[in-house]
């Protein structure tokens, strides 16, 4: 990764079903993979989530979907709120949750196979920093299918889960 990229934020946002809570940061298994900068995250990637809550990330520890892992990228979407271009200034962290909570439930029945609020799984995301907005240019927000500590062994895409 390039040393001058900004920290990605890495609140990881647990979305239920019926109400707008969340919770920061996730638990990890131990297990090897391979560090993934946040910027080359792909839809259809398997994670393990980091082993302590951090305020930013920089790589993820990406494995093998038929590895044990919690986390599964299933869309990277760039934030196009009003405003969105690379000179605007930093919408701020309850914009751009309030967008990921829309996006990433819209985008979960596609990948998945069944509406977000049927699915036994739920969806976090990682939004961008601050600083990664203003340095980086980065405007994408990466959506994870995760359970509630259940580990799964194959991709979730067209489960109906």
């Amino acid at each position: 990764m390039d040393t001058g990229r900004a920290r990605r934020g890495a609140a990881l946002l647990l979305a239920a079903a019926a109400t707008a809570a969340s919770l920061a940061g996730c638990s990890s298994s131990s297990g090897s993979g391979n560090g993934t900068s946040v910027f080359h995250v792909k839809a259809g990637e398997c994670f393990l989530p980091p082993s302590k809550v951090q305020a930013e990330l920089t790589t993820l520890k990406r494995v093998a979907c038929t590895s044990g892992h919690t986390q599964e990228a299933y869309a990277v979407v760039a934030y196009t709120g009003s405003g969105s271009g690379f000179t605007d200034d930093y919408p701020g962290d309850t914009v751009l949750k309030t967008y990921a909570d829309g996006v990433c439930a819209q985008k979960f029945s596609s990948y998945v196979g069944v509406d977000y609020q049927d699915s036994t799984l739920f969806f976090t995301y990682l939004l961008p920093s601050a600083r990664g907005w203003q340095q980086s240019h980065d405007r994408n927000i990466i959506c994870f299918v995760t359970t509630t500590g259940a580990v799964l062994h194959k991709s979730v895409k067209g489960t109906k889960t």
